[in-house]
């Protein structure tokens, strides 16, 4: 199968062709050059907006940094013709519970776990501006007009080209720009005894996926023709709290302190953060049994640098063993 990704030479891209060439596809990756592809792939260089002029052939289009609306719609007029489908990148943004999260969306909280069919966002801004200014930052492929929910709508709506959304998780492991474990690996390194957690964060609870496992995720859905015009979540199961994530570092890295709870009042105000009054946004994200390890503090990767994290992947092959 002849597959082209877009984004193949970032965080999650560069497992991804990994993961296709090793299953035996022929993967072509369409980027700006600045980044090299890490595994054997063809180069295919420009801005996306040379895609419509270019319109490489694939049998499959991986799409990991769509945008917008108007980026999915684009998309999809320069591959319709000369590829069989595409499937792209989404987030869990997209659900009315990550609004909650940010105060976007006011009603009760949604019931857990979420599934594919748990409810939408109603506004169509994902994050406040100040908030997507910093995401901007890091994740140069993200516009002003960033919203998953209209990239969604159009790659499932198209009556030529059959799509098919992959709703990804927070990813953790190394190359993680968000630092997802710094805090805590900070505190301690910095040879802290006691760390302290806001009563609310501690048992606040998201869906995580390891950058290897969500890379294979995408991967299986690529080459399977059932996933056309599906949606999956992808995430770990179970959904571990941020208490305990904060305990699997302290076992790899072998730290015997103390995690100490604090209510809301008594805990200092930079560690106090917001969306607290929604402690379970997403347990249960999981298309495919998974399981997370953190390896142990020999081979961890510990630094006050917040461009390492610490992980493990689960092997490719129990993932490529599930259905689509």
């Amino acid at each position: 199968m002849t597959i082209l990704v877009i984004g193949g030479t970032g965080f999650i891209g560069s497992h991804l062709v990994r993961e296709l060439s090793q299953m035996g596809h022929s993967v072509s990756v369409f980027h700006r050059g600045s980044t090299q592809a890490r595994w054997p792939s063809k180069s295919i260089l420009g801005e996306r907006r040379d895609l419509a002029a270019i319109r490489p052939k694939a049998d499959v289009v991986i799409d990991l940094i769509l945008s917008s609306g108007a980026q999915a719609e684009a998309l999809m007029e320069a591959f319709r013709g000369v590829a069989g489908r595409v499937v792209v990148a989404s987030s869990i943004d997209v659900y009315r519970a990550c609004g909650m999260l940010h105060g976007s969306e006011e009603g009760p909280l949604e019931p857990v776990p979420l599934t594919e069919d748990s409810p939408l966002r109603t506004k169509l801004q994902t994050y406040p501006p100040a908030q997507l200014k910093m995401l901007q930052k890091l994740f140069g492929w993200i516009d002003d007009e960033y919203d998953k929910i209209p990239v969604e709508r159009t790659i499932l709506s198209d009556p030529e080209l059959p799509g098919t959304v992959l709703r990804l998780p927070m990813i953790y492991g190394p190359g993680d720009h968000l630092s997802r474990f710094h805090p805590v690996l900070k505190r301690i390194d910095d040879g802290r005894r006691r760390i302290l957690f806001e009563e609310g964060w501690a048992a606040w609870r998201s869906p995580r996926g390891y950058v290897e496992n969500v890379a294979a995720a995408l991967a299986l859905a690529a080459v399977s023709e059932r996933a056309a015009g599906r949606v999956y979540n992808v995430a770990e199961t179970p959904a571990f709290s941020e208490l305990d994530w904060a305990g699997k570092i302290a076992a790899a890295t072998g730290w015997d302190g103390e995690f100490i709870i604090l209510p809301k009042e008594r805990t200092p105000p930079h560690l106090v953060l917001p969306g607290n009054s929604a402690p379970a946004l997403g347990s249960g994200f999981n298309p495919y049994p998974s399981r997370t390890r953190l390896q142990g503090s020999g081979a961890a990767r510990r630094s006050h640098s917040p461009h390492h994290c610490l992980g493990a992947r689960t092997p490719a092959r129990r993932i490529q063993s599930a259905q689509v």
